[in-house]
């Protein structure tokens, strides 16, 4: 029985979809202004192991992750760039693909572009407008009324009283109540502006979610997610304009992810703490991020050290050292038990640190029975394989794994395979001060070997 932390109710609620064996997923996507960081890494790795395990599981989930491709950062960045914004956001989501494959992260069934519907914007904007729940400000904007809504803040749990004037919102007089948010900004720039009834201008970021989720779900969703940084204003206000479209709008679960913390500090590109996931993917392939982000409970904040993800490094050689010189052999028993731990580790709102054990176990009783029962040592290794496989791990060869060719450079590997052949044909010549000598330059470039009858085969310390 799976259950699922609510932000709405603060609880874990048992998961019950609105159409039985379908889910309605929606993940707040990328702004795409700059290269992706591992705050968003984290994010979209967590939401790739939840739609990975509801298919798992027997669900058929149709999963919609939006991108930002009109704010204020975009604008600014393609002028300064001197590069017209359709140019620059199409190059951007490019390089965020890149990122997301080599993450091995899956696509979502649709990625939708803010600026494809900004007509569906408009409609409901005006829909707003004629119910009272918003008005045009001096400038021409048009302004949510937050005071139109009885129950703004049950989201982010914050009543509008604590939050009204200069409590977290410096006072604006273009706005009713200090908390009111722009459904529909007036623009002078005409490349980054489109038609409306109140003149050219561009939508608000909160309505861009609103009305994407209409048009794919009829704002009836079984799960909307994104980051914790995203819980107020975003989603607070995103959850109060789509009830005030529709009444009978629905979103059953609400999931945030924790924030990345840096030298105890949350990680931000405004304090220049950010790490891209680019970078680190040269030097640590993508298994082993995937495993840090999933490391700790996706509630909670995640702290990024070298330390940190050089254990999730060794954590993962451990698997695979154990998946080592064997070969998997389907059972429909052994490791049965160890599977109805997963499931249940799983279905307690997604914890995978608990998961992440039970590959352990599983790891411990293939290297107990490698030398005693070779056949129940490889059924053990299926079960490992299969369980792991089902959240993104342990998808390489082994060796591959193991010599980390995924990030070495192509010619370091050429160095230490002509090496190991000289010493080999050193070994069969009996020339044993020659093959030592290899062997101690190997071990200088921090190689193992480990010589068998037929072969030798190497691996990263």
């Amino acid at each position: 029985m799976l259950k699922i932390f609510n932000t709405l109710t603060k609880k874990k609620e048992i998961f019950k979809p609105i159409k039985q064996k379908k889910i309605n997923l929606y993940v707040c996507g990328v702004t795409v202004y700059d290269l992706c960081h591992i705050g968003h890494g984290r994010t979209f790795v967590v939401f790739d192991i939840i739609v990975r395990y509801l298919r798992f599981s027997g669900f058929k989930v149709n999963y919609i992750r939006n991108i930002t491709d009109i704010d204020d950062k975009i604008i600014a960045k393609s002028i300064k760039e001197k590069i017209k914004m359709n140019v620059f956001t199409t190059s951007m989501i490019k390089e965020m693909h890149k990122d997301f494959n080599l993450l091995g992260i899956i696509p979502p069934d649709k990625e939708p572009r803010v600026t494809d519907y900004i007509n569906d914007i408009i409609k409901i904007i005006i829909h707003l407008i004629n119910n009272q729940h918003a008005y045009i400000n001096q400038d021409g904007d048009v302004v949510f009324s937050v005071e139109s809504d009885q129950n703004y803040g049950t989201l982010s749990r914050q009543s509008l009283t604590s939050l009204q004037s200069g409590l977290r919102i410096p006072v604006n007089n273009m706005k009713t109540n200090p908390l009111d948010f722009i459904l529909w900004k007036i623009s002078k720039e005409k490349e980054f502006s489109w038609d409306s009834p109140w003149g050219r201008g561009r939508p608000g970021w909160h309505i861009e979610c609103s009305a994407i989720t209409n048009v794919f779900f009829k704002n009836s969703i079984d799960i909307h997610g994104g980051g914790a940084d995203l819980l107020f204003p975003h989603h607070e206000n995103e959850r109060s304009q789509s009830v005030s479209f529709d009444h009978t709008s629905k979103i059953n679960f609400w999931m945030h992810t924790g924030v990345v913390i840096i030298n105890n500090q949350k990680m931000s590109k405004s304090l220049g703490n950010a790490h891209l996931i680019r970078d680190l993917l040269k030097e640590y392939s993508s298994e082993v991020l995937r495993y840090f982000f999933l490391s700790t409970h996706y509630r909670h904040p995640i702290h990024y050290s070298k330390e940190n993800l050089n254990q999730a490094y060794r954590s993962l050689k451990y698997l695979y050292l154990a998946l080592c010189n064997i070969q998997p052999h389907s059972n429909d028993e052994e490791g049965m038990n160890f599977q109805i731990e997963f499931y249940d580790s799983m279905n307690d709102d997604f914890n995978t640190p608990k998961a992440f054990s039970i590959f352990f176990k599983i790891a411990r009783k293939i290297n107990f029975f490698k030398k005693k029962d070779v056949l129940k040592s490889s059924k053990f290794a299926f079960r490992l394989i299969f369980l792991a496989n089902s959240l993104g791990f342990l998808l390489e060869d082994p060796r591959d794994f193991l010599q980390q060719k995924t990030i070495l450079n192509a010619s370091i590997v050429k160095k230490i395979e002509s090496l190991i052949e000289r010493r080999n044909v050193a070994r069969k010549l009996k020339l044993w001060e020659e093959a030592d000598n290899i062997r101690k330059e190997l071990i200088s470039l921090n190689i193992v070997l480990e010589d068998f009858s037929d072969k030798t085969t190497w691996r990263k310390k």
